[in-house]
């Protein structure tokens, strides 16, 4: 499997599971038993941090098929292509990080090395495009 074939996939499946998890945060906020508290507490903490998740995971599953459609189009050198694809997938751990803090108390690193692992990517990435760009003359 290509890199932008990877990211692609991976995008799409992240993007249905945060999808999934949205429609859990709906049925909390509107059909569970104790749905006052949670919306009485929906803008902070657990409730804030789980809805930050659904977001971010969203997003990053985007920017992640985003990437493989840009590893596709440009003809990149092989370990550039390889490493931005898994810097954009490592990007994912910081939803992922997100929910480990709500859910099991884990401390923010995923959080911290997700964000930096889809910055770098995207700077990189937006560096090796403007490259190939300049060498086929455009």
């Amino acid at each position: 499997m290509s890199e932008g074939t990877k990211n692609i996939v991976v995008g799409l499946m992240m993007l249905a599971g945060f999808m999934v998890y949205g429609f859990v945060l709906i049925y909390l906020r509107d059909f569970a038993p104790g749905k006052e508290k949670w919306i009485a507490d929906y803008a902070v903490g657990k409730h804030f941090e789980s809805r930050l998740a659904h977001v971010h995971g969203n997003l990053f599953a985007l920017i992640n098929v985003a990437i493989g459609l840009v590893l596709a189009r440009f003809p990149l050198p092989k370990a550039t292509g390889r490493s931005i694809s898994w810097l954009g997938i490592a990007g994912l751990l910081m939803p992922l990080g997100i929910l480990s803090e709500v859910f099991f108390s884990v401390p923010p690193l995923l959080v911290l090395a997700g964000g930096v692992a889809m910055v770098v990517c995207m700077a990189w990435l937006a560096v090796a495009v403007r490259r190939n760009i300049a060498a086929q003359g455009a």
